[in-house]
């Protein structure tokens, strides 16, 4: 094994850049644009050209480079070609084989963002030390990404591990973002919350710390439950049980040691764990009742973590 490779986490605005050991210790890290123009031409060699001057400023040779590790806003073909990365403005683009060609054919692999990251939590964050986990990303959507024996399950068309497009309500009328109607995002998201807070706030009479919060926010639907408002009760308890009753499916199929919970809701802490636990629990097959739920811990450097850790398989 060789002492140092990189991970590059490529999204729509910039590319976070983690130069590391191969122990998992993480050198330094910093961050480039990503040049979209012209379907996103440049952005592989602009991180090239970024990687190359720090190889340069750290007196690191090619032979000292295990290999590059890159994730992507987009489905990855186990052979780390895209057909369509939207975001970035890529078709049919060969991520190892270019990537290889503008680095001196140092060995480089690709996979989804989402996947990297779960990889990355496994490797060393929240999920340290188990073989198989789920991670769950609650953001401004839902993401996911499913690690069995240490190898991310990507799937036949890479869209292993989409949790959020999981159907949960089959009676819902309006249309998620990916057209499909019901999906466990329009509920367990940051946005989904919101949108339960607003329903709960014009069907409901009670008063709520929430009547008095300029700005409805997932943040600000927890707060309220920690300070035990009723309604804010209500609204965690529909999110909760939407989350653990698609978790325990998800249990039946991957049964993972270890759910690890990140995103930006995640920041509730604790008291998220323990609502979404409770109705896992309820639901799950009596097998996977024990699983264990953990707080994803390297925020939003797992991609870069997850990236490094793909070379090393």
């Amino acid at each position: 094994m060789k002492k140092y490779g990189f991970g590059v986490d490529i999204g729509g605005t910039t590319c976070k850049i983690g130069l590391f050991e191969t122990t998992g210790n993480l050198v330094e890290k910093w961050e480039i644009p990503t040049d979209t123009c012209e379907e996103g031409k440049n952005i592989l060699p602009d991180i090239a050209a970024s990687l190359q001057e720090k190889m340069a400023e750290k007196k690191i040779g090619k032979e000292e480079i295990e290999g590059i590790g890159i994730g992507l806003p987009g489905p990855v073909q186990p052979d780390g070609s895209v057909p369509l990365c939207v975001n970035l403005g890529w078709k049919n683009k060969n991520i190892p084989e270019e990537m290889g060609g503008l680095m001196d054919h140092i060995p480089v692999k690709a996979g989804n963002d989402a996947n990297v990251a779960a990889l990355g939590e496994m490797w060393q964050g929240g999920g340290k030390g188990c073989k198989s986990l789920v991670m769950v990303t609650l953001g401004t959507g839902v993401g996911g990404g499913i690690i069995i024996d240490e190898k991310i399950v990507a799937g036949a068309h890479g869209a292993g591990g989409e949790i959020g497009h999981i159907t949960v309500n089959p009676h819902e009328s309006i249309s998620c973002n990916c057209g499909r109607k019901g999906c466990l995002e329009q509920y367990c998201s940051a946005t989904g919350i919101v949108r339960l807070a607003r329903e709960s706030l014009a069907e409901s009479h009670e008063t709520s710390l929430l009547d008095k919060v300029e700005e409805i926010s997932a943040k600000a639907v927890f707060d309220a439950y920690k300070e035990q408002d009723k309604l804010a009760e209500k609204i965690v308890e529909k999110f909760a049980r939407m989350l653990g009753r698609a978790l325990s499916n998800i249990a039946c199929v991957a049964d993972p040691e270890t759910f690890v919970i990140g995103g930006g809701v995640s920041k509730a802490g604790e008291v998220l764990l323990k609502a979404v636990n409770q109705y896992f629990r309820e639901a799950a097959f009596s097998s996977c009742v024990d699983t264990k739920f953990a707080l994803a811990s390297l925020g939003n450097d797992a991609g870069m973590y997850g990236c490094m850790r793909l070379i090393l398989e």
